[in-house]
C-alpha cells in the first residue's frame, strides 16, 4: 500500500514542517542539462503558485559541463555551485565517496524515511550512504525500442515478432533493403557504453556486484552483450553515431529505430519535423531467447542541494515540489517525457492516455510496464573509470583486436581491477 500524506501537497507540509519562513522567498540557480534542464523550467510556475516569492533561475549547461563543473566546485569548497544540481544516479556515488559535505543532507530539511519509501529501491540505492541522504530520486530510465512505423511496414515487419536479438538482426536486413539508406540502428560506439550497459543490465549484468565490492563486467550477461553489440555492427544493422548525431538521423529520417531509456521519447516527440508525428511507436527491447527478460534501466538523475546554497530551504521547498508531487513530476513527464520515479505518480490518469504523436499508442504503459522487472544496477564511485576502460576494450574488440569478447571483458575487469583495487568475482 502507497504511503498517503496528511497534506494536500508535499511541498504544503515542507512550508507547515521543516522548510519555515526561509521557503517562502529567495533566489535558487539550478544547473542541469537538455530537456531535463526544460522540464526544471516546466514546473516553475506550478511551483511559483505555491511559493510566488521564490525565483528559480535553470541554466542549461549539458551534460558533460554539469559533471566537471559541480566535480571542481566540490574540490574548491563550493565556490561557484548553484543551490541545486542535477546528478545522473550512476555517477552519484563519485560525488558523495570524494566530497559528501558539497552536499545538504536531505533528512535535515524534511526528507524524511516515509517520503523516500514513495520511490522504487533501484533509485535510491546509489543516492544514500548510511542515515544520509544526499539526493532525491527524480527521473528513471526503463528502456524500449523507439521506432519508425513507416520503415517497419514497408519491410513487412511486425514489431511484435521481434522477441530476440537475432530477431532484430533479421528484421534490421530487411528494413535496411526495403528503405533505402536507412539504418535499423545507430549507436555511440566510440564514445560510450551504452548499449553494452542496456543488454548487460537486461541479463542482469553489470560492471559492478550489487554491493559494489567486486567487478563483474566479464560475467556472462556482459559478454553476451559485448558479442549481439558486434553481431549488429557485422550484419551491417548498427552504425555509429554520438547524441547529436543520432537526432540528426531522426530528424532525416535515416534511421529506423534508437534504443534508449525511457527518457528518450520526450527528445524524439520535441525535437523531429511535424511531418514525422504519429510515424514513431515503442516496442519492449528484445532478448537473448524468446522467453528471456525484456528490461533494463538506462539513465535517470536525482536533484541535489549543494551546501553552498544560501536559502537550502527554498531549494528544498522547489525539489519536494517538483520531485515529491504528482504535479510537478506528471508535468515534466506530460512536457518533456521524463520518466517518474515517484511511484503515486504512475496512477495519473496522463499514463493511460493514448497519444496522438505516437500513432495512438498509450507509450507509457508499454514504458512503465517494464519497471517492476528491471534489475538493479550498481554504478559505485568508480564507475568513470570502469566506463573508460570497458568503451576502449569496446571498440578494440568490434574492429578486430580481441578474438572474442570474453577476452575483451576480461581484460578490462583486469585493469578496472588495477585502476580501483576491487577483485574479479568468481
Amino acid at each position: 500500500m502507497r504511503v498517503k500524506l496528511g497534506c494536500a501537497t508535499l511541498a504544503l507540509c515542507v512550508a507547515m514542517g521543516a522548510s519555515g519562513a526561509n521557503a517562502q522567498s529567495g533566489e535558487l540557480t539550478i544547473w542541469s542539462w537538455n530537456i531535463a534542464a526544460s522540464s526544471l523550467e516546466a514546473v516553475v510556475e506550478g511551483f511559483n503558485a505555491q511559493y510566488p516569492d521564490i525565483s528559480v533561475r535553470v541554466d542549461d549547461l549539458g551534460n558533460q559541463q554539469v559533471f566537471d563543473r559541480l566535480l571542481a566546485g566540490c574540490a574548491a569548497g563550493g565556490a561557484g555551485l548553484p543551490d541545486i544540481v542535477s546528478i545522473e544516479n550512476h555517477e552519484a556515488e563519485i560525488f558523495w565517496a570524494q566530497f559528501p559535505d558539497c552536499f545538504v543532507n536531505l533528512r535535515d530539511l524534511g526528507y524524511t524515511e516515509e517520503l523516500a519509501s514513495e520511490f522504487p529501491d533501484f533509485k535510491r540505492t546509489e543516492l544514500e550512504v548510511g542515515d544520509a541522504a544526499y539526493a532525491m530520486p527524480w527521473d528513471s530510465g526503463p528502456v524500449v525500442m523507439f521506432y519508425r512505423r513507416d520503415f517497419y511496414e514497408n519491410a513487412g515487419v511486425d514489431p511484435a515478432s521481434i522477441q530476440t536479438w537475432d530477431d532484430f538482426i533479421e528484421a534490421g536486413i530487411a528494413i535496411a533493403e526495403a528503405n533505402p539508406g536507412v539504418t535499423m540502428t545507430r549507436a555511440d560506439l566510440n564514445g560510450d557504453t551504452e548499449w553494452v550497459r542496456m543488454i548487460g543490465n537486461e541479463q542482469g549484468c553489470g560492471f559492478f556486484s550489487d554491493d559494489g565490492s567486486a567487478i563483474t563486467v566479464n560475467q556472462p550477461g556482459c559478454v553476451a552483450a559485448l558479442e549481439k553489440v558486434k553481431e549488429m555492427v557485422d550484419a551491417g544493422i548498427m552504425t555509429a553515431a554520438d547524441w547529436d548525431e543520432k537526432i540528426q538521423a531522426n530528424n532525416a529520417g535515416t534511421v529506423a529505430s534508437q534504443m534508449y531509456g525511457g527518457w528518450y521519447e520526450g527528445t524524439i516527440r520535441s525535437t523531429v519535423p511535424e511531418d514525422q508525428h504519429g510515424l514513431w511507436g515503442v516496442y519492449l527491447m528484445p532478448s537473448l531467447d524468446a522467453n528471456g527478460p525484456r528490461a533494463a534501466n538506462l539513465g535517470g538523475s536525482s536533484l541535489a542541494i549543494t551546501s553552498a546554497s544560501q536559502n537550502p530551504e527554498a531549494a528544498w521547498a522547489y525539489v519536494n515540489y517538483t520531485l515529491g508531487t504528482n504535479e510537478g513530476q506528471v508535468t515534466m513527464l506530460r512536457e518533456y517525457g521524463l520518466v517518474p520515479s515517484l511511484l503515486s505518480a504512475l496512477d495519473d490518469p496522463y499514463v493511460s492516455e493514448p497519444l496522438e504523436f505516437w500513432g495512438g499508442q498509450a507509450v507509457w504503459v508499454d514504458i512503465l510496464g517494464t519497471l517492476d522487472d528491471v534489475v538493479p544496477s550498481r554504478g559505485t564511485p568508480f564507475f568513470g573509470d570502469a566506463d573508460a576502460i570497458v568503451q576502449a576494450a569496446q571498440t578494440q574488440y568490434i574492429n578486430g583486436a580481441f578474438e572474442s569478447a570474453q577476452a575483451a571483458l576480461d581484460d578490462a575487469a583486469s585493469q578496472i581491477a588495477l585502476v580501483t583495487g576491487l577483485p574479479i568475482a568468481e
